[in-house]
């Protein structure tokens, strides 16, 4: 087994693609554990991983806690109304706290970009991104990555259309860099006000291309865009994160950005449909596409615990004691 090339993972360009790879694999025989009768492995024993999370969450912190105590470390949550943090510790103060009772790994979630590095400068633990403000997300996105690959067999060449509210999504800010750097085509499709000001700019740099072959296109027309995917990966409009009214409604922007029956029949055969959860149910996506066996929204759920357990064990150095076997 071999080693990740950082100690942290803040971002999706932390990572290379040789390490982006190396996770991806290394989650499937975890995978395989998470189908067991007893799912356990001794992997971590004896470390500790904490869970701090200041902003609210359910799937991601969920599955951050199962994937820890899967590897047998003791998994500590850590956050919200129970933090001193509320009582108006700074960050660093709390940083260097936990760095005083010697856990191994904090996994954080925090509403503003950037928090994840103020930990990484105040305490010796790796340090995982688990959602900063509008920034990153990264293991959300090598989840993603494992569920395409795992359906398609590679990534490379896929024409995937990530679909909605761009501009404040930490999903997309992750999920565009790892499919352009092993080598998809992304289309972003959303109405103007929903899109950055370079939306190009969230390809990975080390995959330029001519106007023709570029890494990142962008469309604000769904119909013309839908036949030609062979992924829908749909995002969730971010109403915690939108100062101003970027459309007149949410039944207009569903009619034209949603997928519903009909958009379902205007797919490829193949086409798979993704999304971060939650749905919301008639915006993004109707009853008919929630339910769906094209909309892989549990796959993804699953494979995240296993993914995660994978970037523990490499982070951590856990032992290769036939942790899978």
């Amino acid at each position: 087994m071999g080693a990740l090339s950082c100690r942290h993972v803040l971002s999706m360009s932390d990572l290379s693609v040789d390490d982006i790879d190396l996770v991806l694999e290394t989650a499937t025989p975890f995978k395989e554990v998470n189908e067991r009768a007893i799912k356990k492995t001794p992997t971590l024993r004896g470390l500790t991983v904490v869970n701090f999370f200041l902003e609210a969450s359910t799937r991601t912190r969920t599955s951050f806690e199962i994937a820890a105590k899967r590897l047998s470390a003791d998994a500590i949550n850590f956050g919200g109304s129970a933090s001193a943090t509320a009582k108006g510790e700074s960050l660093v103060d709390t940083a260097q706290t936990l760095d005083a009772m010697n856990c191994d790994l904090v996994v954080i979630r925090h509403r503003y970009a950037g928090s994840p590095f103020i930990l990484t400068q105040n305490m010796r633990a790796h340090v995982i991104n688990g959602g900063d403000g509008k920034h990153q997300h990264p293991t959300q996105a090598l989840l993603d990555l494992y569920t395409i690959r795992e359906r398609f067999g590679a990534v490379k060449g896929l024409r995937v259309g990530v679909v909605g509210d761009i501009a404040h999504s930490r999903v997309c800010g992750s999920l565009v860099w790892g499919l352009t750097a092993l080598g998809a085509q992304v289309v972003l499709v959303a109405p103007p006000t929903l899109l950055p000001a370079c939306p190009k700019l969230l390809a990975c740099p080390a995959t330029p291309g001519e106007p023709e072959t570029a890494p990142v296109t962008v469309s604000s027309r769904l119909d013309d865009v839908l036949p030609e995917l062979d992924v829908v990966y749909m995002l969730r409009i971010q109403m915690e994160r939108i100062e101003q009214a970027p459309f007149p409604s949410l039944r207009e922007y569903a009619q034209l950005f949603g997928i519903n029956r009909r958009r379902l029949a205007a797919m490829k055969p193949e086409a798979i449909i993704m999304h971060p959860g939650p749905v919301n149910r008639g915006v993004e996506l109707t009853s008919d596409a929630v339910d769906t066996a094209r909309n892989l929204l549990l796959y993804q759920v699953n494979a995240g615990v296993a993914v995660r357990m994978a970037l523990m064990y490499l982070l951590l150095g856990g032992e290769d004691d036939g942790f899978a076997s």
